[in-house]
C-alpha cells in the first residue's frame, strides 16, 4: 500500500490544525509507512470515540511518530520492539514542556496507555503492519496518581457566586452560575445548543450534549438559571441563531479556553485563587454530598457512567435527579444568600453519610458490597450474589479456584469462575 498523500493528512478528521498537520507531513517524508498505519488507526478511533478523544490520541501518537522518526532508525510499525520501547520511555520522561518543565506523571501515563492500546488494537485487527506482539507491557504505564480533588469550598463557592453577580458583563454570571448550578464540565456548556434549555411538564430542564463520555442526559434546572437564560436568550437571540449555540453574543460563542478564562477572572475578583470549571463541577458535588443528596443522584446529574467508591453503574430515573436536586437546592439558596455558616456537624454528617453508601467488606476473591444493615442468604456462594464485586488483583485466587471446580467435576461452577476471570482480565486491560 502506499503512503497517505500530505494534503489527505492535513484534511483528515483526525488531524487537528495547521501545525500538527505540518508536522505530520514532515513524519510522512522520513517514515511514510509508519505515518500511514497510525493515520489509519486513527480513522478507525473515530469510528466509536468522542473527537476529543480522538485528538488526544493523535497528540500522543503524533509525539510517538517524532520520538520515532528523530531518535531511531524505524520506518515501520512493525519493526518496535520490547528494547525500543524501553528507550522511548527515558526519552518521555525527560520531555520538557514549552515553559522547560518536565511533563506530569499522569501525562506520561496517559501518552504510554494511548501508545499501548495502539498496538493492541491492531495486533486484534490482524493489521499487517502490527508487530507479533505488544511491545508495551502493563508495567510500562505509571500508576495513575489518586490525589483529593480541590474546588473552592463553601466560603469560598459564596464569594465567587457574589464577585459573578457583581460583574458589568452579565455573561460571567451566567457561565459561572450554570457552572456552579449544573455541575457540567466546560466542554459542555461551550457546545450547549439552542434548544438546550426545555420545559417539561411544569419544570425547566438543560439538555447537555455528548461529552466526554459520549452520553447525553438532562439535568434539572434552578429558578435562577431559567432567569438568568430567559434574560439572556431574549437579549442575544440573533447571535444565538447565527451561531447555533446557547451562550453566543456578539463576540461570538464560547471555548473552553473562554469559559477558562471567565471563571479566573471571577476568581480573582472575589480573591478565591486558583478557580478553573472542573473546580466548580466538584464543589457542587461536595455540596450535594453533605447535604444529603444519594450517590446515585449525583452520578446522574453529572453524567458519570461508573462511581468507583460503590464499583457499580448509576443508573436512575431523571423524576430522582429532579425531586432530590430541587430539595438540596433549597439548601444551597440559603448558602449563596446570606453570610454563609456551617453546622457544628458539617463534615462529619456527609462523611459518616458517604461511608455508609460506599461500605464494602473484603472476601478471598473480590468486595462484598451489601450494606451492612442487610442480612446475607447467600453466604455459600458470593459470586452469584448482586453485591459480589471482583477485580484483576484477585485473578490467582479466581484461578485456583476455577480449576478446583474442574477437578472435582463442577462445570457450571467452574463456568462461573471463567465468567469472572474474564471479566477480570478486561477491566484490567
Amino acid at each position: 500500500m502506499s503512503a497517505l498523500p500530505a494534503r489527505e493528512l492535513a484534511a483528515g478528521q483526525a488531524v487537528a490544525g495547521a501545525t500538527a498537520a505540518a508536522e505530520w507531513a514532515q513524519l510522512q517524508a522520513a517514515a511514510p509507512q509508519a505515518v500511514m498505519t497510525i493515520h489509519r488507526y486513527l480513522r478507525q478511533l473515530g469510528t466509536f470515540l468522542a473527537p476529543r478523544s480522538v485528538e488526544a490520541a493523535e497528540s500522543a501518537l503524533r509525539q510517538f511518530a517524532r520520538w520515532m522518526v528523530t531518535q531511531t532508525q524505524i520506518t515501520a510499525i512493525a519493526q518496535i520492539g520490547r528494547d525500543d520501547i524501553e528507550d522511548y520511555k527515558v526519552w518521555l520522561a525527560a520531555k520538557r514542556l514549552s515553559a522547560g518543565q518536565v511533563i506530569s506523571a499522569e501525562t506520561r501515563r496517559q501518552r504510554m496507555r494511548t501508545v499501548r492500546q495502539f498496538f493492541e488494537r491492531i495486533i486484534e485487527w490482524d493489521w499487517p503492519e502490527a508487530p507479533p506482539r505488544n511491545p508495551v507491557i502493563a508495567g510500562d504505564i505509571p500508576k495513575k496518581p489518586e490525589p483529593l480533588p480541590k474546588f473552592p469550598g463553601d466560603r469560598d463557592a459564596a464569594r465567587l457566586m457574589a464577585a459573578a453577580r457583581a460583574s458589568a458583563d452579565p455573561r460571567d454570571r451566567l457561565v459561572v452560575e450554570l457552572l456552579a448550578r449544573t455541575g457540567m464540565r466546560a466542554g459542555e456548556l461551550a457546545d450547549l445548543d439552542v434548544g438546550a434549555a426545555v420545559q417539561i411538564g411544569t419544570g425547566h430542564w438543560l439538555r447537555i450534549p455528548l461529552g466526554k463520555l459520549r452520553n447525553e442526559r438532562y439535568v434539572p434546572l434552578h429558578p435562577d438559571l431559567v432567569t438568568l437564560l430567559t434574560a439572556w436568550t431574549a437579549a442575544n437571540l440573533d447571535h444565538i441563531r447565527r451561531h447555533k449555540r446557547l451562550v453566543a453574543d456578539h463576540r461570538g460563542p464560547l471555548d473552553r479556553h473562554s469559559i477558562g478564562r471567565i471563571v479566573r477572572r471571577v476568581g480573582r475578583a472575589a480573591g478565591v485563587p486558583g478557580v478553573h470549571p472542573h473546580r466548580l463541577r466538584h464543589t457542587l458535588a461536595t455540596q450535594a454530598i453533605n447535604r444529603g443528596m444519594r450517590l446515585e443522584a449525583i452520578a446522574a446529574l453529572l453524567g458519570h457512567r461508573k462511581m468507583e467508591m460503590t464499583l457499580i453503574y448509576a443508573r436512575i430515573a431523571n423524576r430522582v435527579v429532579a425531586d432530590e436536586y430541587a430539595a438540596v437546592s433549597v439548601k444551597i439558596d440559603a448558602l449563596y444568600g446570606q453570610p454563609p455558616q456551617l453546622p457544628a456537624d458539617y463534615e462529619s454528617a456527609g462523611m459518616a453519610r458517604l461511608r455508609r453508601e460506599a461500605h464494602a467488606r473484603m472476601l478471598g476473591n473480590g468486595l462484598c458490597t451489601r450494606p451492612p444493615q442487610l442480612d446475607c442468604r447467600l453466604e455459600s456462594a458470593c459470586e452469584t450474589c448482586a453485591y459480589f464485586r471482583t477485580g484483576p488483583e484477585f485473578l490467582p485466587i479466581l484461578a485456583r479456584q476455577r480449576d478446583h471446580a474442574r477437578d472435582h467435576g463442577q462445570a457450571d461452577r467452574a463456568a462461573l469462575f471463567d465468567e469472572l476471570i474474564q471479566h477480570a482480565e478486561t477491566e484490567r486491560s
